[in-house]
């Protein structure tokens, strides 16, 4: 469990790049679009896939400039334009000019601490979620994903690639997945899908370490181990703050009185529902959980201080007469009983013996003394 220790430094700094993050947007104009998130390592992607029912109408294309683009016509009935990374505005307005997004729609792609929300526009809906993970340190993260659903499209934008969409691609390629045979809203379904099976590993993972936690806690006490109680408590609250505004976006999408999903994906959006609830039940009771490791490491930790506070005091009894008798015998006055005897020294020494082991034993015997001290 050592390797979960969280690095206060690091949290620190992340701390400061978020508070960072948003005191740079602060004060902007409405619709002014300045990307709000951590810098990323690898340059701004634009891949599009193409497809239609036949076998043949599968395309994949991928941008690597803004003239590409400008140029571009599409071929087949639905594509999908997935972008990676968001620094490059440049390109994020001409996707905005192509498809005639809203600039309020292009500001909260770029401001990557919206919650999940859904927004209806003339001609298409804009979604916000987030797509979670555990860090090195089991710390939540998550990133903001940027959904627009039209007629015959669909638009997302991510931060980084992360590879969590790429079974959805191999499935486009597949003429007989229903991904395929339905819609772009079909398609939008599996990409909530997708997020929404993220939350269940990343409980899994969390539920794993609450159990091993649970366990270590059982074998012995270690300062460490509030430390990480307190780290799970948070990253649950984070899970929970995701799945309730998720859950609301998905209830939103299946009544849909917008008309974008076709009656058939509303069924599925409905399973999808059905998953978040399930999510959310889990989080409060690993939430019980965890709050019952609290109250249980806070009452052994206690008893611990109890027992060992009943040892101390039972030493402190068993030397207070031998340190009497010392002290007593420590005056040096000239007239004292048994100074001149000759085995005076020997015959105190021995009643100390006698009163400690005599103490001993009996503090031994009622349990007063913490046995663990001694194995």
């Amino acid at each position: 469990m050592g390797k979960h220790r969280r690095d206060p430094v690091t949290a620190h700094h992340r701390r400061r790049l978020k508070a960072t993050l948003k005191a740079s947007k602060a004060g902007a104009a409405p619709g002014t679009l300045q990307y709000v998130g951590q810098q990323a390592a690898q340059p701004t992607l634009a891949t599009l896939i193409e497809y239609g029912r036949q076998d043949s109408e599968f395309l994949t294309t991928q941008f690597t400039s803004l003239e590409q683009g400008r140029e571009f016509k599409p071929t087949y009935d639905t594509f999908w334009l997935n972008l990676h990374g968001l620094e490059d505005v440049s390109l994020l307005q001409l996707i905005g000019q192509r498809f005639r997004l809203h600039p309020l729609v292009l500001e909260d792609i770029l401001n990557t601490q919206q919650r999940p929300k859904v927004e209806q526009y003339p001609g298409y809906l804009y979604i916000t979620a987030r797509m979670v993970a555990l860090d090195e340190d089991d710390l939540i993260c998550s990133e903001q994903i940027s959904i627009v659903l039209g007629r015959d499209f669909v638009l997302t934008f991510q931060e980084k690639p992360t590879g969590t969409f790429t079974a959805i691609r191999e499935l486009l390629r597949n003429t007989e997945s229903q991904v395929r045979k339905f819609g772009a809203d079909y398609l939008v379904y599996a990409l909530l899908d997708k997020l929404v099976d993220r939350y269940f590993a990343v409980l899994e993972q969390l539920g794993e370490r609450i159990d091993e936690l649970e366990d270590e806690i059982n074998e012995g006490l270690h300062p460490r181990q509030m430390q990480e109680i307190q780290q799970h408590r948070r990253s649950l609250q984070a899970l929970k703050r995701g799945l309730w505004p998720l859950r609301e976006v998905i209830n939103i999408l299946q009544r849909d009185e917008a008309d974008f999903f076709h009656d058939e994906t509303q069924l599925y959006l409905r399973d999808v529902y059905d998953h978040t609830v399930q999510l959310i039940e889990s989080v409060e009771a690993l939430r019980e959980v965890i709050s019952g490791l609290q109250d249980s490491y806070l009452a052994l930790q206690s008893q611990q201080m109890n027992a060992q506070m009943r040892t101390l005091t039972v030493f402190t009894i068993i030397f207070s007469p031998l340190t009497l008798i010392a002290g007593i015998y420590g005056m040096n006055f000239e007239y004292m009983p048994e100074l001149k005897w000759r085995y005076g020294y020997w015959a105190v020494l021995a009643l100390m013996a006698v009163l400690g082991i005599g103490l001993g034993g009996f503090f031994w015997a009622r349990r007063w003394i913490s046995r663990e001290y001694f194995r």
